[in-house]
């Protein structure tokens, strides 16, 4: 049933038949199922009506009086100012909207909800908002192990080559997405193969995810960090932020980068060779350019031995 906790409005005293009141159980049971719920809100009193799929999806007893002020509350503070906007856009033009909300439960625990909302008009004027909430947490968990598993490399945790693409290389010249990237450094792993065919592929991962790891804490203001070929990694620095020369700064890091890693009772070498280029002058930055710079850079770096760094011109 419905609940208004700013006061309740009565329905007929008509007796529903036995066949009406096994549907209404029904659907109440299959609601609860997929944790859907209804709500309305009266627009002259601001008076609210919520279902019980609704005050358990706030984590609130049936009996707590709730106005409209305090439901905004439960809101995280972006899908908030998102659903206000929605419905001023609702009420201005009629057109019912549909969204996915974050919300704070009254327990403290985070949960993902999709809002429909509808407007009954009267007098050709909006009277009334309503529609349902359901509970799609679960939902939103699977599409982020998706996404993971889409974006990220399963062995390092790093971002894969396809979002290392999506984000810089396939970006169009002068997108201001590229507007404070400084450097690009390419990194190839020394002697990788060795380690497979001598420890296994098992170890060589662990070679990989200690070298992604390390890379990862050593520049945490680093823009992206991917790995984006078998041994091969690539990390974009900013602009903003850099106190030294990067080739500077990889250098001091290196030793830390390529300390062995413990396999067992063994100590697993590992070298990694690196080319840097750094976004020049004025003029708008052409992504595959300075890939094509760094990675030359890196053919020469690999040339001169393990361990080396070169920067390009």
């Amino acid at each position: 049933m419905f609940h208004t906790p700013l006061g309740i409005r009565h329905a007929p005293d008509v007796q529903p038949g036995p066949t009406a009141c096994a549907d209404a159980a029904l659907y109440a049971r299959a609601t609860r199922l997929i944790g859907l719920g209804a709500w309305a809100c009266d627009l002259a009193t601001q008076e609210l009506s919520w279902t019980e799929c609704v005050f358990a999806l706030f984590g609130l007893p049936m009996d707590r009086q709730v106005d409209r002020r305090e439901a905004l509350t439960f809101y995280c503070e972006e899908s908030r100012e998102t659903m206000e906007r929605l419905r001023a856009h609702a009420l201005a033009t009629g057109a019912g909207f549909t969204m996915d909300a974050q919300i704070r439960r009254a327990d403290g625990d985070l949960r993902w909800m999709r809002l429909t909302a509808a407007v009954r008009m009267a007098g050709g004027h909006a009277s009334e908002l309503y529609g349902t909430k359901q509970d799609v947490t679960e939902e939103h968990a699977r599409w982020q192990r998706l996404r993971r598993m889409a974006e990220n490399d399963p062995v390092t945790g790093l971002a894969n080559r396809s979002l290392f693409e999506m984000h810089f290389l396939d970006l169009p010249m002068g997108d201001e997405a590229l507007d404070d990237i400084g450097t690009l450094v390419l990194f190839d792993l020394d002697s990788f193969k060795q380690i497979n065919d001598r420890w296994g592929h098992v170890a060589g991962d662990a070679c990989l995810a200690a070298f992604g790891h390390r890379l990862a804490a050593a520049f945490p203001e680093a823009r992206m960090i991917a790995r984006i070929g078998g041994d091969e990694f690539a990390m974009l620095l900013t602009r903003t932020g850099q106190i030294e020369m990067p080739d500077r700064t990889l250098r001091r890091c290196l030793p830390g980068l390529l300390s062995p890693v413990p396999w067992g009772s063994e100590l697993l070498p590992l070298g990694a060779s690196a080319g840097i280029a750094q976004v020049g002058g004025a003029g708008q930055l052409d992504p595959e350019a300075l890939f094509v710079r760094a990675d030359s850079a890196l053919y020469r770096a690999k040339r001169q031995g393990g361990g080396a760094i070169a920067a390009a011109a």
